[in-house]
């Protein structure tokens, strides 16, 4: 099996991170790996915008928690057992799970394909991420960040245009230690159908 595939099969959500911040070197290429996912029309819209500021990033974190009403778990309905989620936990404050690096990806607001681009550039990312050793968690519905005066405020200091909106986050951090690697669920039969 090939490098490529075993990081497809080895890549899991981190939901919970030591403190210190991923290197700098990882982070770039990370990013790299973002900027080369493929878009609609290689129109390239969706902009990355990387926060590692804690106190910016637990404050949006803890405004996009309380703008959040998932359904919350249940004894046969859950996100994950192992690292419980937003959705499962209400007692999690912080919907970016302390995570030292959170890239928001951004892309115009009028585009047909918006979402569908940042989804494939977060997912190049992720498995970058995973490659290096950087845990990751995509975190969706990324506007709901941005829902008050404050995340209006760092909307503004970070130059996003007008007519871009917030469709997602991308947690990266380093694994925290001694928590044992998700392990992965049975794959679901059925799911491929050949004609």
């Amino acid at each position: 099996m090939g490098e490529l595939m075993e990081t497809i099969l080895h890549r899991r959500a981190i939901r919970r991170y030591e403190t210190r911040q991923i290197a700098e070197d990882a982070l770039q290429q990370i990013l790299q790996a973002g900027l080369y996912a493929p878009s609609a029309g290689g129109r390239q819209g969706p902009l990355l915008v990387v926060s590692q500021d804690r106190t910016v990033n637990q404050r949006l974190g803890r405004i996009k928690r309380a703008n959040s009403h998932p359904r919350m778990a249940t004894a046969t309905s859950y996100v994950s057992k192992e690292q419980p989620s937003i959705a499962d936990d209400p007692n999690l404050r912080n919907a970016f799970y302390d995570a030292p690096t959170v890239i928001t990806l951004f892309a115009p607001k009028n585009f047909l394909f918006s979402a569908e681009d940042c989804a494939v550039a977060a997912e190049n990312m992720m498995l970058a991420a995973d490659s290096l050793g950087v845990g990751s968690c995509y975190i969706g519905q990324g506007w709901t960040a941005f829902a008050d005066p404050y995340g209006q405020q760092i909307l503004k200091a970070w130059g996003i245009p007008a007519n871009y909106y917030a469709v997602m986050q991308l947690l990266l951090g380093y694994p925290r230690v001694g928590d044992p690697h998700p392990a992965p669920k049975p794959r679901r039969e059925g799911r491929v159908l050949r004609f």
